[in-house]
């Protein structure tokens, strides 16, 4: 068996021969439903503590991804407490992308968007150091992240401010910068979203999404950025609900449906294409198993079992685990998952767990929160918001000229609690010497009385969202005022906290503003920024005009 564990020996996981022997033995003393289970990464989520720890140790599965609460201190004590019941230290992984996905208990960051906007390597190295730090010291080990997406289609409500914007030399710089640090203090790494998104408007939780383009397109963009990564050594790769028929056509011109197959059950895109032409010999994760984009393909208990048939080694998510769990076993002994296949899979997620020392401890280095953390995030904050074009001139904001300042929201759009949050900015500018007044949404809009319109809008990406633009007649209250345009009469001023492309549907609007997260703390900044006393950032990350020349105007 050891001969058969040589590639374990090789980037990424380097193991020396202490790891690999603790991978041999342990495959070997699992049987088959414990080598299943090691393949399932869990959701992890809420307070009720002991019945989780109960429930992760009857299944012992390879990981899990932690939903994490405001309370570090329990957070830390909880995860300590599950890997004591693990028989094999678990992989601990979450979704690291800065702004509302920041960690609770710790320090906000802003998203990719944000960061790539202010273009400073440099930054996003400090930016991803205290990120690495937090999330080490809860136990986190494993991040989904950084996002090789590229921003090309305006309308997608996917990529957004996950990616670093629509520049593959841009997206390069930043997302290899982000892993490199991660990985140098013990994180594994995960690009994603394989074989890349940003080119389909739609939504992998609602639709198997599509990258059009040709193999010698796809070679010059994702295919560049998908082996900058390989080379210098992430440890995973997200397969996800995306199919590339340009490859599977390349292969066999009458492919037929197979072409439109997702990524996350498509043995030519992981195996030929990610491991055989690109050289990838780290673990290949699922994008969530449950997603459309793949549950609209075929049935749950399926899916499981090609996901890992077809060259994954880690399915991402299950809501029935013992079943799914049970599955994947019986189809290794039927042949379903060849007996090959199973056993790569299974040593992969050990190798991965090697590779980062939980062979040895899985003992959680303590964060000591340093004043200059802050720092470097407020100052990152700071220098992110975005004046896209100030035809008249309006800022910076005057409490003399613009007192009475007319507020049109429909809030921050938060899709995973299904709720609006209110924005903080009226406040701030009220105590800055304004009269503020809030259009209710939905109510129709009265600027009489009033010196200055300010919209706010505040979705950043939204998943489960098929489209993001300017609903008017909600946003304006009826259908007369839908098409009242208040810019016509007042000093009119739209900031976007998020999706970067309204103008496409607000093209004349005289200021506009692209601030790429909701969090307070940008909202904070934005205010400094409007009333003079920071400078604007100049440099977008996409394009913020959508194509539209009229746009500019």
């Amino acid at each position: 068996m050891p001969s058969r564990l040589d590639h374990l020996t090789k980037s990424p996981f380097n193991l020396d021969r202490e790891a690999l022997d603790w991978v041999t033995r342990t495959f070997q003393a699992l049987d088959d439903t414990a080598r299943a289970a090691q393949l399932f990464n869990l959701n992890s989520r809420g307070d009720d503590r002991e019945t989780e720890i109960a429930r992760l140790g009857e299944l012992q599965p390879g990981s899990i991804t932690r939903y994490f609460g405001a309370d570090g201190t329990g957070e830390r004590a909880h995860m300590a407490a599950i890997q004591a019941g693990a028989g094999i230290p678990l992989l601990v992984s979450a979704d690291l992308e800065g702004s509302r996905m920041s960690l609770p208990f710790g320090t906000a960051v802003p998203n990719p968007l944000a960061l790539a906007a202010v273009d400073d390597v440099e930054l996003t190295e400090a930016i991803s150091d205290l990120m690495a730090r937090e999330a080490r010291s809860v136990g986190i080990n494993w991040s989904f992240t950084p996002v090789l997406d590229i921003n090309a289609a305006f309308r997608s409500p996917i990529v957004a401010t996950r990616g670093y914007g629509s520049d593959p030399a841009l997206i390069e710089r930043h997302a290899l910068a982000q892993m490199r640090v991660f990985q140098h203090l013990g994180l594994a790494a995960t690009v994603k979203h394989w074989p890349g998104e940003g080119y389909d408007e739609r939504d992998q939780h609602l639709v198997t999404t599509i990258n059009p383009l040709s193999m010698e397109e796809w070679r010059a963009t994702f295919g560049r950025l998908y082996k900058a990564a390989i080379d210098q050594g992430v440890k995973s790769v997200m397969s996800a609900h995306i199919a590339l028929p340009a490859y599977l056509l390349e292969r066999d011109p009458d492919a037929g449906e197979e072409a439109y197959l997702p990524a996350s059950v498509s043995a030519p895109l992981n195996t030929a294409l990610l491991r055989g032409e690109l050289g990838f010999n780290g673990l290949i994760v699922s994008d969530a198993s449950e997603m459309t984009g793949l549950s609209g393909v075929m049935p749950a208990l399926d899916a499981k079992i090609e996901i890992i048939a077809s060259g994954c080694d880690m399915v991402l998510f299950s809501s029935k685990p013992e079943a799914e769990i049970a599955a994947v076993r019986d189809a290794a002994h039927s042949g379903r998952i060849p007996a090959e296949r199973f056993h790569d899979a299974v040593t992969r997620v050990l190798a991965l767990k090697a590779s980062l020392g939980l062979h040895r401890s899985v003992e959680m280095p303590p964060h000591v929160r340093e004043p200059a953390a802050q720092e470097v995030a407020s100052e990152a904050f700071a220098r992110a918001p975005t004046l896209v074009k100030d035809r008249n001139g309006t800022l910076p904001l005057d409490p003399e000229k613009h007192r009475r300042i007319l507020v049109v929201s429909g809030g921050i759009v938060e899709p995973m609690q299904n709720a609006r949050l209110d924005f903080k900015l009226p406040d701030m500018l009220a105590a800055e010497g304004f009269e503020v007044t809030l259009n209710p949404y939905g109510t129709p809009l009265d600027t009489d009385g009033h010196d200055l319109v300010l919209y706010l809008f505040g979705e950043e990406t939204l998943l489960t969202r098929g489209r993001i633009f300017l609903d008017w007649r909600a946003l304006h209250g009826d259908f007369r005022a839908a098409m009242k345009r208040p810019w016509t009469s007042l000093p009119t001023v739209m900031i976007s906290f998020g999706f970067p492309y309204y103008l496409y549907d607000a093209p004349r609007v005289p200021t506009y503003i692209n601030a790429y997260s909701t969090h307070e703390a940008m909202q904070a900044a934005v205010v400094e920024a409007l009333m003079g006393r920071r400078p604007w950032n100049r440099s977008s990350p996409v394009d913020p005009f959508a194509g539209a020349p009229d746009a500019r105007y």
